[in-house]
């Protein structure tokens, strides 16, 4: 497979107060970002993970956000997090591929699970109508030679969109795809396999929640933490929790929209939270996230299409993982962000 090497350019960039007005000691503080990708028409929906002192950012390629011609999900590698390399690309036949979420299992494979969306007609169009959805999954040992993706055994139109895991299994939240949002419900799954799934859970959220993407990990005492998008007038998202065996949820309203929303917990316990919000337009923003409020504290360079970050916390630094059109098309950038 061909290997395509794009030099990086360092943006230095003076930013301004966050969307949050906490004092400026308080802030979360943009150390750097780096376009590292943008050989597709459209390059979005990334994630992001470290594994056997590499780093692996993995997106969907294609000729529009949806549903364009039929995705492909691209793997990209670097060992310093300044010069990547294309490492794979996976297709499937017929299927448009794309929400790729990267994780290590625990037995030391990686991951990839994506949704495989099935239309009718040619591909190109952009006025193609959905048939079928189905969450798909591929693993590697090393994250350049991927088995073919598979359909997990989540039912067709259930969108199985992150799996997080903990003490030996994977857990995620699935969303009904194609319906209209104020239909959709989530359900909570367990694997330990990646493969085979047994529902845990059905929860509701408020009725003003129309939830749909959703973020799960755990604390330090085993409560199962969700943060989720809601749909709703582009509304706040709602964050949940649970104790095992996490079938009894409480819902707090955030305060803040996260639209494709990741969230990670540092050494310290605290957490940080990343997502699109809209202040002053579409925007990736990052913030504190506690069990019952989302607290915005910097705007990444971005705007337009984008949004969808990987988040990593490595050597003191939070990295991130995400997709822009501020530039012109969509593109995958990387930041390194210090959180005092």
């Amino acid at each position: 497979m061909p290997t395509a090497l794009l030099a990086l350019t360092i943006l230095t960039l003076a930013v301004g107060p966050g969307p949050a007005a906490e004092p400026e000691a308080n802030r979360l503080q943009l150390v750097a970002a780096r376009k590292i990708w943008d050989a597709a028409p459209h390059n979005a929906f990334t994630d992001l993970v470290r594994h056997r002192d590499a780093w692996f950012c993995v997106f969907r390629e294609g000729s529009g956000h949806v549903p364009g011609s039929n995705g492909v999900i691209r793997v990209l590698r670097s060992t310093d997090g300044a010069q990547w390399a294309s490492a794979a690309r996976l297709t499937d036949l017929g299927i448009d591929l794309r929400d790729p979420k990267i994780s290590v299992t625990p037995d030391g494979r990686l991951l990839l699970l994506m949704g495989g969306s099935g239309y009718d007609g040619d591909e190109r169009p952009q006025t193609r109508r959905l048939v079928t959805a189905r969450t798909r999954v591929a693993f590697s040992a090393d994250g350049a030679a991927w088995s073919a993706p598979e359909p997990v055994s989540v039912p067709a139109g259930n969108w199985l969109w992150r799996v997080t895991w903990h003490q030996g299994a994977g857990y995620g939240f699935s969303y009904d795809h194609g319906i209209p949002a104020s239909q959709v419900a989530i359900t909570l799954w367990r694997t330990t396999n990646g493969v085979a799934y047994e529902k845990v859970a059905s929860p509701k959220p408020p009725t003003n929640c129309w939830p749909d993407e959703t973020t799960v990990r755990f604390l330090a005492d085993d409560t199962l933490l969700a943060l989720v998008r809601n749909e709703r007038q582009a509304g706040p998202a709602f964050i949940g929790r649970s104790a095992p065996p996490y079938t009894d949820w409480a819902w707090s309203n955030a305060g803040h929209p996260a639209q494709g929303p990741n969230f990670v917990i540092l050494p310290d316990a605290r957490m940080v939270y990343a997502g699109r919000a809209f202040p002053a337009g579409a925007k990736t923003v990052v913030g504190f996230l506690t069990s019952e409020r989302a607290m915005p504290s910097l705007t990444l360079p971005s705007g337009g299409d984008t949004s969808y970050p990987g988040l990593v916390w490595h050597d003191g630094l939070l990295w991130v993982s995400y997709y822009a059109s501020h530039e012109g098309k969509a593109a995958i950038y990387l930041a390194r962000i210090r959180v005092p």
